[in-house]
């Protein structure tokens, strides 16, 4: 897995609570960020650090036009998402390395 590609993501702070949905080209320091609750409020406030979802793209632009159309969705599609590949909402960062 090539850690410079586009990545869209969700990130939790438990089972089917709140959630975050970003994109960036590093996944694997987004998360220890996230682990870490550094960065904006909102990012921090929820304490979403759970690796529930992602998916890698090809372009910057790709990913950017992915997130916006999640972040657009309803909740109950984005628990879809997750739920569809993640059911038990297990922490997907392990797999990074």
């Amino acid at each position: 897995m090539k850690m410079n590609q586009p990545r869209v993501y969700i990130v939790a702070n438990k089972p089917r609570g709140k959630v975050y949905i970003g994109k960036t080209p590093n996944l694997l320091q987004r998360c220890i960020w996230h682990k870490l609750h550094v960065g904006e409020s909102l990012k921090t406030a929820y304490q979403c650090d759970i690796l529930v979802w992602y998916e890698v793209h090809d372009t910057v632009e790709s990913a950017k036009a992915r997130e916006a159309e999640i972040k657009s969705a309803s909740r109950k599609r984005q628990l879809e998402l997750i739920e569809k590949v993640n059911p038990n909402w297990t922490d997907l960062y392990a797999q990074l390395y």
